[in-house]
């Protein structure tokens, strides 16, 4: 089945808040993607970021992202005055998130709505806490905690705290119970509005493709309540920490610094914390890519305290030992397989085993020091999802501008590309020609933008994850063309 669709983070929805949210322009980008002839809506994680504002390093692997929540709609809700928000400082340039400024103007806003809201529907709030238990009690506990040690990691905490001794975590809960109540509610905000714009968006006929990440960062609420699920020594520090070996794009690789898992313990236990966090992604989700496939057949793991990725080592993943487990728990599960970068054999193996889709990407085909790449569009077989790029990518005419002047010439030979038409139509079309079953292109692209949008450069800080699209800059107009080369293409809305 021909399917289509567009990767749009939320935080990238226009708002006059200063972020995207889940409210009134998210379902108009719905109606967008349907009048478009789109099937799908990829977005990248929406777990809480951490430093550096990834949503790749999150606090935990089931909270959502508080910035997401649609004030508006809480005003609306009698939680908020207008005035209250609506008068505040969001930003200068709607193009552009200003992390700092959410950080210190949405979290004030929210401890407003949070109070009324626990003054009115306490036993609401209660009755989600109750149904989601087994993260949410940590989560809050941990926010608390990091909010009374002014933000820092929660292996800097006092040895009571962070080694999880009983009696300091329930003197905590009991000195901490206020604002743990109110993390409880954030959440509690977060997942009433996300629900809603999920069943908003099936409606539809959107499905809504979510990604997880394959590691979790060190300081999460996730690591401090189940340490024992990663290779920590007795101070609970990580003994390695994931990266990528050096290769021809980097000569030190990349030093990524997340904990490993122990995934010899987790065999014995049956893959329980996999099992729940996938489980999970299924109740938000629709369809699921796990980023960093080829981790569970090898990892690679660098030495606690290097600078650098270079003295990292492969070690062996849970190979398909961990996906017999997925299937026989969950159920055949809706999986994209994120198999980018260099792939040995085993890998390849994986991924057929699996059955699950890998991923093609038109800007990594045209690499002139990859004769014979698999990423250009004669490869494809149609068990596939093609991007042109993804968040780590630059946009098409960002790409067509920064490439090796061979790579474009061969994208404009191979793709009969034109600055008539313009080049990311062009590359865009061919990815709908192609046999893959589902295409997505980023937002970015179908707005023909430059550099200036690209999502993130991997291995950087600072500048990352702040693109927004402009209030107007996609409407009916654009939706009608989109919609004709979808029909074209043959990959009109089927969900």
């Amino acid at each position: 089945m021909r399917r289509a669709g567009i990767l749009m983070h939320i935080s990238s929805l226009p708002s006059p808040y200063g972020i995207g949210t889940m409210g009134q322009t998210a379902r108009e980008f719905v109606d967008f993607l349907a009048a478009g002839g789109q099937s799908c809506w990829q977005i990248l994680p929406i777990g809480q970021t951490s430093y550096g504002d990834s949503p790749y390093q999150s606090f935990s692997s089931f909270a959502g992202n508080p910035y997401f929540i649609d004030l508006d709609e809480l005003a609306g809700q009698g939680l908020l005055q207008p005035e209250e928000y609506q008068s505040l400082d969001w930003g200068g340039d709607p193009a552009s998130v200003d992390y700092g400024l959410m950080y210190r103007t949405r979290y004030p806003v929210l401890r407003l709505a949070c109070g009324r809201l626990l003054e009115r529907e306490r036993e609401g709030v209660e009755q989600f806490s109750r149904e989601n238990c087994d993260w949410l009690e940590d989560y809050a506990l941990f926010m608390a905690l990091k909010d009374s040690h002014g933000g820092v990691s929660w292996h800097q905490w006092p040895e009571g705290e962070r080694l999880r001794r009983p009696e300091a975590l329930e003197q905590a809960r009991q000195a901490l119970k206020a604002d743990m109540d109110f993390w409880k509610c954030v959440q509690y905000l977060f997942f009433r509005q996300w629900y809603a714009l999920k069943g908003y968006a099936n409606s539809k006929g959107i499905a809504i493709i979510g990604d997880l990440p394959i590691y979790v960062a060190g300081d999460s609420a996730d690591v401090w309540a189940d340490p024992e699920q990663f290779q920590l020594d007795e101070a609970r520090q990580p003994t390695a920490v994931a990266g990528c070996p050096p290769d021809g794009f980097s000569a030190d690789g990349q030093l990524w610094g997340n904990p490993l898992f122990d995934w010899e313990r987790m065999k014995g236990e049956g893959y329980r914390w996999w099992l729940r966090r996938i489980a999970f992604q299924f109740r938000i989700y629709d369809t699921l890519r796990i980023d960093h496939f080829r981790g569970f057949d090898a990892y690679y793991a660098i030495p606690a305290g290097d600078t650098t990725a270079r003295n990292g080592q492969w070690r062996p993943g849970p190979g398909i030992d961990f996906f017999h487990a997925v299937d026989q728990a969950l159920g055949q599960k809706d999986i994209i397989a994120e198999d980018l970068g260099f792939l040995t054999d085993s890998v390849r193996q994986l991924l057929r085993e699996t059955g699950y889709p890998g991923m093609k990407v038109l800007e990594f085909a045209f690499d002139s020091r990859d004769t014979g790449s698999d990423y250009l569009p004669h490869c494809y077989t149609p068990h596939c999802v093609v991007y042109t790029g993804t968040h780590d990518n630059d946009t098409i005419q960002g790409w067509m501008r920064s490439a090796p002047q061979k790579d474009v010439e061969f994208a404009k030979d191979y793709l009969r590309l034109t600055e008539q038409e313009g080049y990311h139509w062009g590359m865009i079309r061919s990815a709908w020609a192609s046999a893959a079953d589902l295409a997505v292109m980023q937002m970015q692209d179908i707005l023909g933008l430059g550099e200036e949008a690209r999502m993130n450069v991997p291995s950087t800080l600072g500048t990352n994850w702040k693109w927004r699209a402009l209030p107007g800059s996609y409407g009916s107009e654009l939706a009608q063309r989109l919609y004709h080369e979808t029909q074209v293409y043959q990959r009109l809305r089927r969900w």
